[in-house]
């Protein structure tokens, strides 16, 4: 919220001055209030940065994030096993719970949303194969990967026959 109210103070002095902005120039002040926001106020706010942008790329890495926290979760509870239950269980709930809501904050964290945002945009620039074109290609790399195996296959048994008939390997 502050630095919504910063951007606004900004954008009212340059509008009373007289001195047109770009928008270009307001993005910069926007960008410079959100960057001056310390981290850990921003991983205690419950709101998400351009909600409507990248949500693809953001659902995508906030679910590999939890996976990876209920991993965590799940092996501290393994180590814990032979302790006491609430070791066993209440450590790992309280690492899944902050994991969580780390890896949900994080996905919202302007810097890295902004990033998701152009990763995603980058995605939809791509000219995807069509299935036959995949399939065709995935043939292709397929055959020559068992080709390329063959041939060093080939090479192994040349220099193992070769070394042994020069008696390096016994």
């Amino acid at each position: 919220m502050r630095s919504c109210a910063k951007y606004i103070i900004a954008h009212d002095r340059w509008a009373e001055s007289g001195t047109s902005t770009t928008g270009h120039e307001q993005v910069m002040v926007k960008e410079k209030n959100a960057a001056a926001l310390p981290l850990y106020r921003e991983l205690f706010q419950l709101g998400i940065y351009k909600r409507s942008q990248g949500r693809i790329a953001r659902q995508a890495t906030f679910a590999v994030l939890v996976i990876v926290v209920l991993l965590a979760a799940w092996r501290v509870s393994e180590l814990g096993r032979n302790i006491n239950h609430v070791v066993q269980f209440g450590v790992p709930a309280a690492v899944a719970l902050i994991g969580v809501w780390f890896a949900f904050r994080l996905v919202n964290l302007s810097s890295f949303a902004d990033f998701l945002i152009a990763v995603e945009a980058e995605m939809n620039k791509v000219s995807w194969p069509t299935r036959p074109e995949l399939v065709r290609s995935s043939i292709v790399v397929i055959l020559l990967i068992v080709f390329l195996a063959a041939v060093l296959y080939g090479f192994d048994i040349f220099w193992r026959s070769l070394l042994s008939l020069l008696q390096v390997l016994q």
